[in-house]
């Protein structure tokens, strides 16, 4: 696959790691780098020998959010054309967000605006200390609607409603203490933390961690009653499944499942 706003390197087993390469405009998000984005996530997931896909960006920044010269020309958008170009940036939120592998964001540097909804995304986000976030938008006279889907699961709405109406810049170690970051680590420890977690994930069944994923969005999604019968069909079903077998199989064997590297 080759992007002209991404770089991939898939030398790391059965790891893809996704850079958004940008770096002379700390990676903002242009249409073209969304559409390569959602291009990349999309093959990813269709791929068996892909179990782990990694997050990052290029150079000092995660990303900065809208792109310059995008937003330029929204001003002149008309409303239908403006829905069309959130839409984009929704369908990109939801390919990450629902993505049947595990996405682990390395935060490298700064992220503002719909870069933080880059973070929110991650099922596991790390970053480093010393970097500054920002729900931006209320500075130029917006607000982080779309982004709002996916960052309202990671933070409490007091935390929401403060951060937005602000767009006051806060920390790391803030984003930590809120949950929109996991865990912060120093820049020469972030490489042996995405490792751990890669080695934390490759013990886990893959069919399981897409359920996993699958039976937290229906948590969101379905009504009460529907969400419960599906919990108790789901187990009976993955109880039978040839990964529930070998798992429960190979505990009782006191060997390793099969699908451990």
């Amino acid at each position: 696959m080759n992007y002209e706003t991404l770089t991939l390197d898939t030398t790391q087993n059965t790891t893809v790691t996704v850079r958004l390469n940008r770096p002379e405009v700390h990676n903002a998000m242009s249409e073209q780098l969304m559409k390569e984005l959602m291009h990349c996530f999309h093959t990813l997931s269709k791929k068996d020998d892909v179990r782990i896909i990694v997050l990052t960006g290029v150079g000092k920044s995660f990303c900065a959010g809208a792109d310059l010269n995008w937003m330029k020309s929204m001003v002149h958008y008309s409303k239908d054309e403006n829905i069309k170009d959130s839409n984009l940036l929704l369908e990109l939120y939801q390919t990450i967000y629902q993505c049947p592998k595990p996405v682990i964001g390395r935060i490298n540097g700064h992220a503002f605006g719909g870069g933080i909804g880059l973070i929110a995304v991650c099922d596991i986000a790390i970053g480093i200390p010393n970097c500054t976030f920002a729900f931006s938008e209320v500075n130029l006279g917006i607000i982080p609607s779309v982004i709002s889907n996916f960052v309202a699961p990671r933070l409490s709405p007091a935390v929401m409603r403060r951060l937005f109406i602000t767009g006051v810049r806060f920390t790391s170690a803030y984003a930590q203490q809120i949950g929109l970051l996991d865990t912060v680590v120093s820049p020469e420890e972030l490489d042996t933390s995405i490792s751990d977690f890669v080695k934390e994930l490759e013990r886990s069944g893959p069919q399981a961690i897409q359920e996993v994923k699958h039976l937290l969005f229906n948590l969101r999604t379905l009504p009460l009653d529907q969400f419960t019968r599906y919990t108790v069909e789901k187990i009976a079903e993955l109880r039978i499944s040839p990964e529930g077998q070998e798992g429960i199989t190979a505990f009782l064997e006191k060997r390793p499942p099969k699908w451990r590297v």
